[in-house]
């Protein structure tokens, strides 16, 4: 399979500015991006640097975001595995798959992102329906992870950190735990998400106790009614001096 098919096109460019993060978290990626940044002055002290760095947490809190904000804060290509493709009927076939894709990412110096990483790195003993094809593909990332250039950094996300194989998660130098964001957090998230619209539709009930993408979606759908409310009120206006 070639290697295109295994990536997904997603050219969504986000700042650092863009993210919300609570402060230990920002604390760990600022510290990320400031290693990889001063890396030839850190390597003159025999100082390796992070690039194997574990999103974990909630659903909808942030992860993908900040993945592509290290990348564009740090001026890399992200590279974003293509779970549905990766995964193939065939002996062997799978391992092969990863391995191409962490070629290219290591040859490229990139940021690779894999998402909903405990699909392909299930703990070995845990799935009873294994023929063998999926601990073959988590001794294949292990060995990627242990070869994996210290140029290129590789994120990956999931929401159940539990179900992953302990050697992978042992492998991780940098775990960056993702929660549910706070009501002062989504405020500010709130804030920022609705600056951009006519300030007669600013002004939503918030809701709390959601994640930031749930907080998208929902102020997206409450902003949509009301311009689509103030057009259709032109319009009859409009037929109406018509008439």
């Amino acid at each position: 399979m070639n290697v295109f098919d295994l990536l997904i096109n997603d050219k969504e460019q986000v700042s650092f500015n863009d993210i919300f993060l609570e402060e230990t978290n920002k604390a760990k990626i600022i510290q990320l991006i400031k290693e990889h940044t001063y890396i030839e002055e850190l390597h003159q002290y025999g100082l390796p640097v992070n690039n194997k760095i574990l999103l974990h947490g909630s659903s909808g809190c942030g992860k993908t975001m900040t993945a592509k904000a290290i990348a564009q804060a740090l001026g890399k290509n992200i590279l974003i595995l293509n779970l549905s493709n990766i995964i193939c009927a065939r002996i062997g076939e799978t391992s092969q798959n990863i391995k191409q894709v962490f070629d290219k990412a290591g040859r490229e110096k990139a940021v690779l992102f894999l998402d909903e990483f405990d699909q392909i790195g299930k703990a070995r003993e845990n799935d009873e329906n294994d023929v063998g094809e999926m601990r073959r593909l988590v001794n294949t990332l292990i060995q990627l992870m242990d070869y994996y250039p210290e140029k290129a950094l590789l994120l990956c996300a999931t929401n159940h950190a539990d179900i992953i194989d302990t050697a992978l998660l042992r492998r991780f130098q940098l775990r960056v735990d993702f929660q549910m964001p706070s009501q002062g957090m989504l405020d500010e998230y709130y804030d920022k998400l609705l600056s951009r619209f006519p300030k007669n539709v600013q002004h939503i009930e918030r809701k709390y106790n959601i994640s930031f993408a749930e907080a998208r979606d929902y102020s997206f759908t409450i902003v949509k009614s009301k311009l689509i409310a103030e057009l259709e009120a032109r319009q009859e206006v409009h037929t109406s001096n018509l008439s």
